[in-house]
Order: C-alpha cells, then structure tokens, then sequence
C-alpha cells in the first residue's frame, strides 16, 4: 500500500477523530500565530483535512495548505467552502516537493516523523522560507527519555504489526536531540521550543531563516 492510499483511506476517520490535547494544540496554535505577520504568505504542509490551517487564516494574509492525500484535501475544501474562508488555499502535493514560491512562514504539523527522509525534506522546505522568515514545526519524539515503557513496548511490539496490516503509518521514532540537529543542519537558526504535550513530548520548534 502507497503513503497516499493509506491517507486517503484513512481521511474519513481522521477528520472525526478529536484532538487528543486541546490544551497542547491550543498553545501551539497561540504561539504560531505570535510569529505569523497579518499579510503574510504562509505554506502548511501536510495540513491533513485543513483545521490548523482554517483556525490560523484571521492571523496571516493567505495561507497555502497542502496535503499528499486527495481525500484529505477534499475534505479540507469542503471545510473551508462551510466556514466561508478565502485566505485558504488546498492543493494535493508531497511535503517532499513543496508548492514553488517563498513565504514568510512555513508550518510542518506532525508531519516530519511521517516523511522518508526529514533531513533531506527539512533542507526542501528551507528553500520555501524567505530569508527572515520561519519555520514552525511539532513533531512527535519517539526516542530518548520521556517514554514510559508502556508506549515502548506498544512501538516495538504492536505498532509494527499495525503497519504489516496497513493499519498505521510508517514513521521515524526520532529523538529531541536528532530533530533539532535536522532543523538546524537544513540551515535555520532555533529560537523557541517546548514540549506540547510533554510526555510523550511533542516537540514545538520555531526556527528562524537567516538574513
């Protein structure tokens, strides 16, 4: 099964599932908008069926929305059509070959763990940030401390089967310390972090493009 089968598959269910920390997700949300400027130019990638990208709209000029599965953004353009919103912009590409352009502020939401190669798509989507302007990310650590053993004995005994089945994604367990090396080895300067949830921590980074 392809990476954009599984998302269309799994589009439908999704978009009901309910946001696991609405504390979490709320601060995240607070401390993107501290960094996007009322006309900006954004790009969202791997913005799944569209909520983060609709709830930061009234925060920037346009924002760029994109996502691999066509069912996602489907469904995403149904959301934005229901809410009226015209800033919003749904287009069906990989994160590994974002939308041409630059923007003021690029946005990668639980998506870098998911991807084939997060160093070599972090230096792709350096390419999409003017100089000056940010990167914004939240990625879940799954290596290092922080884990209960639990959730270890959940990702190297279960998990794997729930892939073999095409039930659950293949994903990165990445480490804090790897993530932030990435970040920075695609040439963006770290400026904030902070884990939302803590455990098992969900690692917010905003990451600045030098001048």
């Amino acid at each position: 099964m392809t990476k954009r089968t599984f998302w269309d598959r799994a589009a439908e269910r999704y978009a009901r599932r309910p946001v696991q920390d609405e504390a979490a997700y709320a601060y995240t949300l607070e401390r993107t908008r501290a960094h996007l400027a009322p006309d900006g130019r954004v790009l969202e990638l791997g913005c799944g069926t569209g909520t983060s990208a609709l709830k930061l709209a009234d925060a920037t000029g346009h924002i760029v929305a994109s996502d691999l599965s066509a069912e996602m953004i489907r469904i995403a353009r149904d959301k934005a059509e229901a809410q009226g919103a015209t800033n919003v912009t749904f287009v069906q590409t990989d994160a590994e070959a974002p939308p041409d352009g630059e923007y003021d502020a690029v946005l990668a939401f639980n998506l870098l763990h998911l991807l084939p190669d997060p160093g070599a798509a972090l230096v792709g989507m350096a390419e999409r940030v003017k100089p000056g302007g940010y990167f914004i990310s939240k990625t879940p650590c799954l290596a290092g401390s922080g884990i209960s053993l639990k959730l270890r004995a959940l990702l190297w005994l279960v998990v794997p089967v729930m892939q073999a089945l095409g039930k659950a994604p293949r994903f990165h367990r990445m480490s804090i310390a790897g993530l932030e090396q990435a970040i920075a080895g695609a040439g963006f300067d770290i400026i904030e972090t902070g884990n939302h949830p803590a455990s098992p921590p969900s690692r917010f980074v905003v990451a600045r493009k030098p001048l």
